[in-house]
C-alpha cells in the first residue's frame, strides 16, 4: 500500500447502519477532505456507495473500510444493522472496482487500533473502546496489542444478552445490550415516552409519529434542559452502564473509550453514564 499511495491519498470509510462516512489524510494523519451518504441494504449497492465515496474524497491511493459486523480475510459474513448482506467478498469487489489496495475489518476493531494509534487510548496498554451508534461494537487492546479473537471476529459486545425474554434483535436473539443500549435504543425509549405523553417535545420533534423518534431527537432535546428527555437519557444510561460494568469485569480495562454517533451527545450522556 505504501507504494500505490505515491499516487493518491490514504481513505478510510466508516460504514454504519445508516451512514457512510469517508476521510482522506495526508502523510501525517492530517484530515483533508470528508463526505458522507447513505448506507445503502444490497451488497452490490453497498460496494458502489463505499467507492464512489472513496474518490469522491480521492485520488484513492489506498483504502481502508470499517464494517459493523463479522469480517474474516476480507469478506463481510454478517451484519445485523445490514440484514439484506451475506457473505460479501466486499474486499476483493472492491480492489477490482477502485485498483488500489484495500484493507477491510470490524468497524469498531479499527477504532481501537485508531484510538491506540493517535487518540484518547495512545500509550494505554489496556482499553475498552465501544462505539454507540445504530448498534454496539467493541474494539480490545490488550497488553498494547489489537485483540482479535481465534476467528478475528472478537469485541461484538453489542450481542451480548442482556434479557433473554427481551425484545427482539437484527441478530436473531432477544434482548441484546444494543437493544438497550445504542443509538436505536435510545429512540425506541423516546418513543415509549411520546406515545405515553410524557414526551410532547420529542413527539413533535418526531412530526408527531412516536415511531420516528431518534436518538438524536432525544440528546437534542436533553441539552435544551428538557425534563422529560433527561428522563429517557437517564433511563438509557442505566443500560449503557449495565453493559460496561460488565465489560469491566471481564477485562478490566485502564480505559474506556466511548465513540460512535452518541459520543458526540459529549456530557448529556457521559456524565449520568459515569454516576451510574
Amino acid at each position: 500500500m505504501t507504494q500505490a499511495l505515491r499516487n493518491g491519498r490514504a481513505v478510510g470509510i466508516d460504514v454504519g447502519g445508516t451512514k457512510l462516512l469517508a476521510i482522506a489524510i495526508d502523510a501525517e494523519g492530517e484530515i483533508m477532505a470528508e463526505q458522507r451518504a447513505r448506507s445503502p441494504r444490497e451488497g452490490p449497492a453497498l460496494i458502489e456507495a463505499i467507492a464512489t465515496l472513496a474518490e469522491a474524497v480521492g485520488p484513492v491511493g489506498g483504502l481502508a473500510v470499517g464494517l459493523p459486523g463479522l469480517v474474516q480475510h476480507g469478506v463481510l459474513r454478517f451484519a445485523a444493522n445490514l440484514p439484506g448482506i451475506v457473505e460479501l467478498p466486499a474486499a476483493n469487489l472492491l480492489e477490482a472496482r477502485l485498483g488500489a489496495p484495500v484493507v477491510l475489518s470490524n468497524d469498531a476493531t479499527l477504532a481501537a487500533w485508531g484510538e491506540h494509534a493517535r487518540g484518547a487510548a495512545v500509550g494505554v496498554d489496556d482499553a475498552l473502546v465501544v462505539t454507540l451508534g445504530t448498534g454496539i461494537g467493541g474494539g480490545l487492546i490488550l497488553g498494547g496489542r489489537l485483540y482479535e479473537g481465534a476467528h478475528g471476529m472478537a469485541g461484538e459486545i453489542g450481542h451480548v444478552l442482556i434479557d433473554p425474554l427481551g425484545p427482539p434483535c437484527a441478530c436473531g436473539q432477544r434482548g441484546c445490550w444494543e437493544r438497550y443500549a445504542s443509538g436505536s435504543a435510545l429512540g425506541r425509549f423516546g418513543g415509549v415516552a411520546a406515545e405515553a405523553g410524557r414526551a410532547p417535545v420529542l413527539l413533535a420533534a418526531a412530526g408527531g409519529d412516536p415511531t420516528s423518534v431518534r436518538g438524536e431527537h432525544v440528546v437534542s432535546a436533553a441539552r435544551n434542559g428538557d425534563e422529560a428527555a433527561l428522563a429517557v437519557v437517564e433511563e438509557f444510561a442505566g443500560w449503557v452502564a449495565v453493559g460496561l460494568a460488565n465489560l469491566v469485569n471481564i477485562f478490566d480495562p485502564a480505559l474506556i473509550v466511548l465513540g460512535g454517533g452518541l459520543a458526540e451527545a459529549g456530557d448529556v450522556l457521559l456524565a449520568p453514564v459515569q454516576e451510574r
